[in-house]
């Protein structure tokens, strides 16, 4: 059974974000919706704001949005919150519009990086936008956490800036940008704001908050965990270590690698740590020694600062960006990290960004408190359509979406290197309770409009790791694995899902509910440690047509990626199709893949493509790497390095066979989609030049066929907005350092194309 989940570490070790003193204005009570207006305020009796968050998205007052969270946990507080929703940027008029905030401006792109949203992995733009109203895209700028800091500065610039959102936490050190092709600055300089809050922000903001309600000067809050912001040089009392202390590049003595458990080190010096069988076990064998490790350093790690490469040595030496990423990605446990700083500018331009360690995760009783709070769940009556609803023209699509689904966790511990979700929220899973949960079920089946019966998902960023952690806090506490589940299931990580199970089969019994959807990614390699698991999952919860993303078939790319092998996915897919049998339904596995993934070959989406012919799959939405700011396989993709192995500057590096380029990108894609006549020609090109033409016929055994019909070249994806049509010429290719984008967020500087204008 799992250990009960506020014995951990981290329950122990920060104040709780329900124990300070509400600020005076707690008087007001709750709003319906966190005003939007100067008419909204007069009418809950407010003079003016203490905090106006910023957001690039439109204001959706549910759990699922980040600005509705942050807004509902200060006014839980006490403080009077505005939203001032994607804001003209052309101009700071707009900022103006709630007044002067009285502490503090909270700025986010919103629940998605600006980038990402605005355009697609081939640096196509979108004409969509799925969190604005309508659908409409182009409502927010690009990059827009650095231009919405610009024009609240220009509003009013002695009001402290403090800003938040994935867009954030992505670039908080030097990091890569795909969009440009180059080596970006911390956002924190590039923004100006005063204090960037990184990861879930929840107890660093109500710290902050706090503490500037109390008229403590921004510039002196430079304690807080989760937060980053300018300093000049590193402050008495402080140890600074230079990264290549912690894990050198270029040729150095062996050291401890901090991805491997105790036993797989000794396993790599030809030692062992346990003790042999049989009668010798109880006697010392000389040629078994086991691993002492000694700290290299004796400095308190409180106290202690690593300082990694500047921007300019990451931004001319790809060794030097690999060997940053992965000490930022060592340094990532709450429980041990230190503190890094990294050096922006030389001589007297030069300045530190100081980033303190992670955030401590909230406990089952804090995650309850910040979902519990009076969300209306539902947009802004100001998106109301003609009818008084939000049905129609102005429908928000990513509202529609988890209208009736319930997130019961966040964090992931998996570890996979594309994705971004332990560099935002960390591998520590923080779960609600069940009764928690359940009272969210209820409230949508009471009180949300249009509700039928169906609860779109019970999850998170996965489906089931819900309550799962390690079985030991001090071993939570000192690991510095990247991933509890590859290559292989850590022994320490607890896989019991029957906490999950109850909730399950509570949620499905209460009146009202018909049916019960799980909609969240799942963790296969872990669901088939429980049958009982998977068969509430297979016989209950699924709609026909069940989403998991194995992402590849080869080793190579999975190796990459930190994903389990193939033999997981056929395991859970005998146990699906057990249970489907048992219930008499007739449902179906959807498997996700990605191409263009560092360390993909061309034989390598050749022997997925037939994999899925032999398995009947045909992919209609194909996934393409997409390289975001700060993930491990991002640094891959810039730097031709693996930072999972160690960063060298001789042969002992790997390197990683990096798909760029849009004939080989569509070459990879183009296997995915082996089945669409389009690609047919690319592929017989492609086969013919691999040797593999006997993979060209048109039997049943063949990858391809032959003849090949009257082609339009067009591609009709289902979802409509990211279809080619006919005749479309390909995106041209990037030219280095500069921005692909139709507009930067401010005007030109004058006499300068395509340059944005000081401030």
């Amino acid at each position: 059974m799992n250990a009960p989940v506020d014995v951990s570490f981290f329950a122990r070790a920060a104040k709780p974000i329900t124990s300070y003193r509400p600020y005076w204005a707690k008087r007001f009570g709750n709003a319906p919706f966190l005003p939007m207006s100067r008419a909204e305020m007069e009418r809950l009796g407010w003079d003016s704001c203490d905090i106006i968050l910023v957001t690039g998205d439109a204001y959706v007052d549910h759990p699922s949005f980040g600005m509705a969270v942050v807004g509902r946990v200060l006014e839980a507080q006490g403080f009077r919150v505005g939203i001032i929703a994607q804001p003209d940027w052309q101009s700071a008029e707009p900022f103006k519009a709630l007044g002067k905030p009285n502490l503090f401006w909270g700025v986010t792109a919103g629940n998605m990086d600006s980038m990402i949203n605005r355009y697609t992995a081939d640096r196509k733009i979108r004409s969509d936008d799925a969190y604005t109203p309508g659908d409409v895209g182009g409502k927010r700028p690009d990059r827009a956490a650095i231009v919405y800091s610009q024009r609240c500065r220009e509003a009013h610039k002695d009001v402290p800036i403090i800003l938040g959102g994935i867009e954030g936490s992505l670039r908080r050190i030097a990091h890569y940008d795909y969009w440009s092709d180059k080596v970006r600055r911390s956002i924190v300089v590039d923004s100006k704001c005063d204090l960037l809050l990184y990861g879930n922000a929840e107890r660093a903001l109500v710290e902050v908050a706090h503490r500037l309600a109390a008229r403590e000067p921004v510039d002196n809050i430079t304690d807080v965990r989760g937060t980053a912001f300018v300093r000049q040089s590193t402050p008495e009392g402080w140890f600074e270590i230079d990264s290549s202390e912690v894990d050198q590049p270029g040729r150095v003595d062996e050291h401890i690698n901090p991805y491997q458990t105790t036993a797989e080190q000794a396993q790599a010096k030809g030692q062992t740590c346990v003790k042999e069988e049989g009668d010798a076990a109880s006697q010392p064998n000389p040629a078994i020694q086991p691993l002492v490790f000694q700290p290299r350093h004796k400095t308190p790690r409180e106290r202690t600062v690593i300082r990694l490469p500047s921007y300019e040595q990451v931004k001319s030496d790809k060794v030097l960006y690999a060997h940053a990423n992965r000490v930022l990605h060592v340094e990532a446990n709450p429980g041990n990290a230190r503190a890094l700083v990294q050096a922006h500018g030389e001589g007297t331009t030069a300045r530190d960004v100081w980033i303190n360690p992670p955030p401590i995760p909230l406990t089952t009783a804090e995650m309850d408190h910040v979902f519990d709070l009076p969300y209306a769940r539902s947009p802004h009556p100001a998106y109301a359509d003609e009818h008084g609803g939000h049905d129609g023209a102005t429908k928000i699509p990513a509202w529609e979406m988890i209208r009736f689904s319930v997130n019961i966790m966040r964090g992931c511990f998996g570890g996979c290197t594309f994705c971004s979700i332990t560099e935002h929220e960390g591998r520590i899973i923080q779960s609600r309770s069940e009764e928690s949960i359940i009272k969210e079920v209820e409230d949508i089946r009471d009180k949300v409009k249009g509700f039928t019966g169906t609860i779109s998902d019970l999850g998170g960023p996965t489906a089931n790791m819900y309550r799962l952690g390690c079985k030991s806090p001090d071993i939570e506490a000192a690991c510095r694995k990247p991933s509890c589940v590859y290559p292989g299931i850590c022994q320490n990580l607890t896989t019991n899902h029957d906490p999950l199970i109850k909730i399950y089969r509570r949620a499905r019994a209460l009146k009202g509910i018909k049916k019960i959807l799980i909609g969240s990614g799942l963790r296969y390699d872990l669901a088939v440690k429980s049958p009982e698991y998977v068969k509430e999952l297979v016989q209950h919860h699924v709609g026909g047509y069940l989403k998991i993303a194995p992402e590849h078939t080869e080793s190579g790319p999975l190796s990459k990626m930190m994903k389990p092998g193939i033999g997981s996915y056929d395991k859970f897919k005998q146990m699906f199709e057990k249970y489907t049998e048992e219930a008499g339904k007739k449902q179906f596995l959807i498997p996700y893949f990605i191409a263009a993934h560092p360390g993909t070959s061309d034989e390598d989406m050749m022997n997925l493509a037939i994999w899925l012919k032999k398995n009947g799959f045909r992919a209609d939405q194909v996934q393409t790497f997409y390289p975001s700011p700060m993930a491990t396989a991002t640094a891959m993709y810039h730097t031709d390095l693996n930072p999972l192995k160690g960063i060298h500057r001789d042969d002992r590096a790997e390197r990683v066979d990096i798909v760029r380029g849009e004939k080989r990108r569509r070459l990879h894609k183009a296997f995915l989609r082996y089945h669409d006549s389009n690609n047919w020609p690319v592929l017989r090109e492609a086969l013919k030049a691999m040797g593999r033409a006997d993979l060209i016929g048109n039997g049943k055994h063949h990858l391809i066929p032959t003849f090949q019909p009257l082609t339009d070249g067009g591609y009709q994806s289902a979802r409509r907005k990211n279809s080619t049509p006919s005749g479309k010429a390909a995106a041209p290719a990037p030219v280095k350092g500069r921005l692909l984008t139709q507009h930067t967020g401010l005007p030109p500087r004058a006499g300068v194309k395509g340059k944005p204008k000081a401030r």
